[in-house]
């Protein structure tokens, strides 16, 4: 298939890998987006992301012509073939996804989209969307398609340019084949379908892997009581190939920005049609509820008093954002446990490897630090929160030299038990054994 020209509206990280990857499969795109300092920076390379590969995709598209950025996203589409929506659908009132900048844009654009183009919702967006924006569009000449993505953060240009599947779902049948047209280079099962299965089916998948984490943590709490190790019933279970080793690893909880919100917008949509969904309920609350249980264990370990108050106990924490590999923040689950942390009236020092050269401003919350042992300056313990690698190998005899107390909850089980016991430490993880006595 031909080059097309692609217009790309929004440059957040599904916006700018989805321009930036098919620029590098020959296409012709243009990025629009309404922040014009952001545009410049993105005209000149720099990418604000932290994505591994995504700055160096664009510096490429952009040296091959075959890439640019504007402010102007009604200019942006007057010669498009293709154009797609990636922009945010955020949690609004009631859990439902909120569609206002989708329909925003589709208000700007209507007018001056070229006969025979193609809109593409990218974005995660509720069944009916398609036929949303078609309406808004009014325009019999466009056709409008649901092309839904599934980058993980941390990989979305290798997700993007390596698919296990790409779902395409499409009242018109040449319009489907147009879009899969772009990804004619890729070596992926093409799914196509109608509109409201594909939207159906991004939600689906993020219910799915926000079950299996769910289920994953309150397994670990189950391994607990018992003895058990959740390490080796995860590996145990997780080498049948029909329940699969993915998503499996207990953490403080899921979060990041896809799960909560899409679970909540399924969640509100079935609810809204008057279909009970009990198992997507569930998994969320087990969630809510397993964030409150590891607050819990803080406190049987540092808090003063019966009631097990945290005021005034001095804690660090180490990651904040969702997941490694990312300085996302959205509904990261580390900093759902830091607030719980923070109500019980903990004070709180925090060391994310993401977070030295970005420094969002979180003083409400956490006094944030670039230093991993001045992190733990009198505190009574230390709270793992995000899975980086680096936090193996730190310093932790100087950690410990600095600490109050001896505690370390490793709430990702990533760190070395004997290791930490040879620094003077007491390890404690979640659904894990006993671990070594603390070496004096």
């Amino acid at each position: 298939m031909p080059a097309l020209r692609v217009t790309v509206i929004g440059t957040g990280y599904v916006g700018l890998t989805t321009g930036a990857c098919l620029a590098s499969l020959g296409h012709f795109v243009v990025c629009a987006d309404a922040d014009p300092h952001k545009v410049e920076r993105l005209r000149e390379a720099r990418v604000d992301i932290l994505e591994p590969g995504l700055p160096e995709t664009v510096r490429d598209a952009l040296d091959a012509d075959r890439l640019d950025f504007t402010g102007d996203t009604a200019a942006a589409v007057t010669e498009a073939d293709v154009v797609f929506l990636c922009l945010p659908t955020p949690m609004g009132a009631g859990g439902a996804a909120d569609l206002a900048a989708v329909e925003a844009v589709a208000g700007q654009i209507r007018e001056v989209l070229p006969p025979g183009c193609v809109v593409v919702n990218k974005s995660t967006v509720p069944v009916g969307t398609c036929e949303r924006v078609a309406a808004l569009l009014g325009r019999a000449d466009v056709a409008v398609v649901s092309n839904p993505e599934f980058l993980r953060e941390g990989r979305a240009v290798h997700d993007f340019l390596h698919p296990d599947r790409i779902v395409i779902g499409a009242a018109d049948r040449d319009a489907a084949r147009r879009v899969a047209g772009l990804y004619a280079e890729l070596d992926a099962p093409l799914v196509l379908t109608d509109p409201a299965s594909a939207e159906l089916t991004k939600y689906a998948a993020n219910f799915f892997l926000a079950m299996k984490l769910s289920f994953a943590n309150n397994l670990a709490t189950v391994c607990e009581r018992f003895g058990a190790d959740i390490a080796d019933v995860a590996e145990g279970i997780g080498r049948d190939p029909r329940i699969g080793s993915a998503f499996l690893r207990p953490g403080p909880g899921w979060g990041g920005s896809c799960l909560p919100k899409d679970t909540h917008a399924l969640l509100t949509a079935c609810d809204r049609a008057g279909v009970d969904f009990p198992l997507l309920r569930a998994t969320i609350e087990t969630n809510v509820t397993h964030q409150r249980r590891l607050v819990e264990q803080v406190a049987a370990a540092c808090g003063r008093g019966e009631d097990g108050s945290l005021h005034g106990v001095r804690l660090a924490l180490y990651g904040l954002t969702f997941k490694a590999g990312t300085s996302d923040l959205r509904d990261s689950p580390a900093l759902a446990v830091a607030r719980l942390l923070r109500e019980r009236g903990a004070e709180l020092t925090a060391y994310d490897p993401a977070l030295r050269e970005r420094r969002p401003d979180l003083s409400d919350l956490v006094t944030l630090v670039d230093d991993p042992v001045r992190a733990a300056e009198g505190v009574a313990a230390c709270v793992v929160l995000t899975e980086w690698p680096e936090l193996r190998d730190l310093d932790w005899a100087a950690i410990a030299a600095r600490m109050a107390g001896h505690e370390v909850h490793d709430f990702r089980n990533l760190l070395d038990a004997d290791r930490l016991a040879r620094a003077g430490l007491i390890w404690q993880g979640i659904g894990r054994a006993a671990a070594p006595t603390r070496v004096a």
